[in-house]
């Protein structure tokens, strides 16, 4: 792949999402270091190549006590210096999740096990009622098979899963 500044061989590589657009840059070594992408402070695609200003966010000052990074510092590559940062910049940063994602709280995913946990732990609850209603009322033989089907369901057999 050739370098989309100078049409060397490119050897890094670099993708940025910006309002939703993905822009890919090429680059050999000489250009990388010559637009700054090893800078550790961080590089903007969209400042360097593209003379378009990045997405604005909220976070415009400040500097975390624990680690002395600071809000142009977070603004530039987008990323925290240390834990500590999250409270240090907290009121700007919902601004600054909203461009990245599609909200600002993260709820995740449930693994298909424990919803599977959950419907069986549902089922031997409802199972368990059944079974004192039978004992209550002196249905023996229905509490003997409710009895059975809440073991089968806490101790399956390797047949059975």
């Amino acid at each position: 792949m050739k370098c989309d500044v100078c049409e060397s061989e490119a050897t890094v590589f670099l993708t940025q999402i910006i309002n939703g657009q993905m822009t890919t840059v090429n680059l050999c070594d000489a250009c990388s270091q010559a637009k700054g992408v090893t800078d550790e402070m961080g590089f903007g695609l969209a400042e360097a190549f593209l003379n378009q200003p990045t997405p604005t966010n909220d976070v415009t000052e400040g500097v975390c006590e624990a680690c002395g990074f600071t809000a142009a510092q977070l603004k530039k590559i987008g990323r925290m210096g240390c834990p500590e940062c999250y409270s240090a910049f907290r009121d700007g940063l919902d601004g600054l999740l909203k461009a990245m994602h599609k909200g600002t709280r993260h709820v995740g995913k449930t693994p298909s096990k424990i919803t599977q946990s959950r419907h069986v732990q549902g089922n031997i609850n409802h199972l368990r009622e059944e079974l004192a209603n039978a004992v209550r009322d002196e249905r023996y033989e229905d509490a003997a098979r409710l009895k059975n089907e809440i073991d089968r369901m806490l101790n399956p057999t390797p047949d059975a899963v």
